[in-house]
Formats: structure tokens, sequence, C-alpha cells
């Protein structure tokens, strides 16, 4: 099994646990409308590949290669600048919509982090499926159980941080969480409203946008209304 450079980001939707709500229905309109929220995510990242949807958020890789170097920190924050303002445009129609129910009205206050990480990876294959292995999948993922203390942040680890500190803006915070089976490890963050200035602003969702999110809530919802479908587990 071969090793390869690889960058690892996960962007991860933080409110997630308390906004998928016990009954029927706002739990069904809240599977649907994470879905769409999602998808905007990761089509937003250009240039990174989607490992997997991971309940509450998207894995997503760069692999370095001879034609494509490793990402830089610029990419890194460029690419999540993207993601998330088309994760906020996406919750605005959802807010907008008609539907009364707790999983469309409670968007609102779903917010989106970031976690990124650098270093060697492989691929394994099992069960006819491709997945990402090695201590720094590991981490990555550990690191999203955190101490920073804001909403919406990306978080990197040192390996990041060092090769290109000056593409931060002024503004940047430090952690060392303690990782089960990894030990200490350095990692800073900044605040993406400092990454992305006044942003920019969700376009006014019209009556007949909000009529088909609403039918969009209302019929991809069913499934789930119905017990066919399973909504997906946060981490």
């Amino acid at each position: 099994m071969t090793t390869s450079r690889t960058t690892l980001l996960i962007a991860d939707i933080g409110g997630y646990t308390e906004y998928m709500g016990s009954h029927r229905l706002t739990l069904a309109h809240a599977e649907v409308n994470t879905a769409r929220m999602l998808q905007s995510i990761v089509r937003a990242a250009r240039g990174f590949e989607l490992v997997e949807i991971e309940g509450d958020g998207a894995f997503l890789s760069r692999r370095a290669g001879t034609r494509d170097p490793d990402t830089t920190l610029a990419d890194i924050l460029q690419v999540a600048v993207a993601m998330h303002r088309a994760f906020h445009r996406e919750r605005e129609y959802v807010v907008q919509n008609l539907c009364p129910c707790g999983g469309c009205r409670q968007a609102r206050d779903l917010k989106l982090k970031f976690v990124a990480h650098i270093g060697d990876v492989a691929t394994q294959s099992v069960s006819g499926r491709s997945k990402l292995v090695g201590i720094d999948v590991i981490l990555v993922h550990r690191l999203l159980k955190n101490s920073v203390g804001i909403p919406e942040y990306v978080l990197l680890t040192e390996d990041l941080y060092a090769a290109d500190a000056p593409a931060l803006p002024l503004s940047v915070g430090e952690i060392t969480p303690d990782l089960e089976g990894i030990g200490s490890v350095h990692a800073y963050f900044v605040d993406v409203a400092d990454l992305d200035g006044a942003g920019a602003e969700a376009p006014k969702p019209t009556l007949r946008s909000r009529l088909g999110s609403t039918f969009s809530a209302v019929g991809q919802g069913l499934p789930y209304m119905l017990g066919t479908k399973k909504p997906r587990r946060a981490r």
C-alpha cells in the first residue's frame, strides 16, 4: 500500500444534532435541507475531490502530483470562503421557504466550520469502495472536537500553518489539543468572517424560488416521513 502527499479538508455543519428534531415532519425536512446545503458546499470546493459525506459534514481531499503540487494555504482559504458563501446562500433559501416547520425555520442557526491538514495518505479498497486511511486521516477527524470558541472558523494543523503562515490574516488563534492515540498537537484557527470580509450578500429569494424550495422540502422529505429512508447520523 503506497502513500501520497494529500491535503485533507473537512467542512462540518455546526448545530446539526440540535437541528435534527424529534418530530417526524421536522426531521424529514431537516434531512432534505441539510442534504441541499452539503451539495452546495461540495460543488463550491473546486480542485478538491469528495471522499465521503459523513453525516453532517463533507470530507474532501486533494492529492499532490507532478502536475499538481502541494495545495497552498492560500488555496485552502480561498476554497473555504467559496464553500462558506455557498452554504449561507443555500441556508437563506431554506429559511425563506414557506414551510413553518422547525426543520426549515431553525436552519438559520446552522453554522459551517473547517478543519484542514496535509499529510501522507493511503487508499484502501473495502468491498469495492475506496477509502483514505492513515494516521493523518485520523488526526484531521479528531480535530473536529476542539476548544475553538467561535462558531465558524478554519482550523489548520501546524504542518499547513508553518508552510505558508503569511497567507493568514493578522488575527490567528492557537490551540494545543491532546488527541487520543496521537498526543498533543498544535493547531491554528481563523474566523471565516476575517477571511471573507463583508462576504457576498445572498440574493433575496423570489416568491417562485420560495415556492420551489417549499415543494422540494415536502416532496423529498416524504420518504423520511414514511420511514423508507433513514436520516444521516452526526459524528
